[in-house]
């Protein structure tokens, strides 16, 4: 297992910046995901703790020591590509024994004809044997060693792929986007089987992937990177509920945050559409954006803004209502757990949130702290705006 430390990373490809001193420690055994917009950075910066790119200043340490000018090999960190990396000429059992022949045995014992004549590569490969079938059984791929690459499916050549990391042991994995070639059901279930991997190996995993339910939902810790900084990170319900910029609020969740027009008073309280919600900010007087996730707003006959149904979502046990509102610059979203209770397309509803609910944010984007002043008494039978 191992312990990564990144400090004040930077990267650049001829003159555009990708990582904009980047700054994480990566625990032990833990499992932590870079997360974020195509574009943002996070293979890249993988890539340079796995020591196949150079950064252009900063500091990699593993186990405290400095990695610099450590080669890939060196590093003893596995990494698995998005594009599995299989050699199609050779069996399942040759792609995951490859790694193990490399560390194992010389150039000399590697040789196709001489190297089978050395005593040194008959003792060595019963090892290498031994090593493959333990691996291929924990990842249910035993009935599979004969089989090339090509004749396997997606969800096969994907555990061939971790096979192949798992059996030389390293300190910790590197994981580059592997499931975005599956379709959405074997995606499902390969994240299972991969956060299951790591409660069993128990060693560091790092896990670069655009899709945030792939994020959410296998790590202890995720890592919000957007235009190749990392903004914040955090455990995955963490930065959900108290995202601290307003970037990581509207890429964290699906469908996104809404987002409302606002203003900070002189007074210190936020309005926003034109009502002055229950809420307080020490912030200065100006503009603001007032954010409230789907599964918080209320829709009620009475509510105090209003809209009308554009649009409908009903994924059976749930479903998302789209309203169009005036002052909005998009349809405000609505999470609806009874589906039943889904008005029509073209009906007039009424909408409310709690003020508990809301997250607001300055024009630089920066979270506001809030507060909701106790002397003041919401309406019992909806806390709204």
């Amino acid at each position: 297992m191992a312990e990564i430390e990144i400090r004040a990373l930077r990267k650049a490809f001829d003159g555009a910046e990708v990582l904009k001193g980047v700054d994480l420690t990566i625990h032990d055994g833990e499992f932590i995901s870079l997360v974020g917009p195509s574009g943002c950075g996070k293979s890249t910066l993988l890539r340079v703790i796995a020591g196949l790119e150079p950064q252009s200043s900063g500091e990699v340490r593993i186990d405290g020591a400095s990695a610099d000018g450590v080669r890939p090999s060196a590093r003893n960190l596995a990494m698995v590509f998005q594009s599995y990396a299989l050699y199609p000429h050779l069996s399942v059992f040759d792609n995951i024994a490859v790694p193990l022949r490399m560390k194992r045995l010389s150039a000399l014992e590697r040789a196709p004809f001489v190297g089978r004549l050395m005593p040194g590569r008959r003792r060595a490969e019963r090892v290498i044997r031994d090593d493959v079938e333990r691996v291929a059984a924990q990842l249910e791929i035993s009935p599979l060693l004969k089989r090339k690459p090509g004749q396997l499916s997606g969800g096969q050549r994907q555990r061939v792929a971790v096979g192949r990391a798992i059996v030389r042991q390293p300190r910790a994995f590197l994981f580059d986007e592997p499931l975005s070639n599956l379709d959405a059901k074997l995606r499902v279930h390969m994240r299972a089987e991969i956060a299951q991997l790591h409660r069993q190996l128990k060693t560091t995993f790092i896990y670069v992937t655009h899709d945030q339910a792939e994020a959410m939902t296998m790590s202890g810790r995720i890592a919000v990177m957007i235009g190749g900084e990392l903004i914040q990170a955090g455990a995955p319900a963490a930065v959900y509920e108290d995202p601290c910029d307003i970037r990581v609020a509207e890429f964290v969740g699906t469908p996104k945050i809404n987002a409302f027009p606002g203003r900070i008073r002189s007074d210190g309280r936020l309005e926003t559409l034109g009502h002055v919600l229950h809420m307080a900010t020490p912030a200065p007087e100006g503009e603001c954006r007032i954010c409230v996730r789907p599964e918080r707003i209320e829709l009620a006959s009475q509510g105090l803004l209003s809209g009308t149904v554009v649009h409908l979502e009903n994924l059976g046990s749930e479903a998302f209502v789209h309203i169009g509102s005036a002052g909005t610059d998009a349809p405000v979203v609505a999470r609806v757990n009874d589906p039943s209770q889904v008005p029509a397309i073209g009906a007039t509803v009424g909408y409310g949130f709690a003020p508990e609910a809301v997250r607001a944010f300055d024009v630089d984007g920066k979270r506001i702290a809030t507060s909701i002043p106790s002397r003041v008494e919401r309406p019992r039978e909806m806390a709204v705006v």
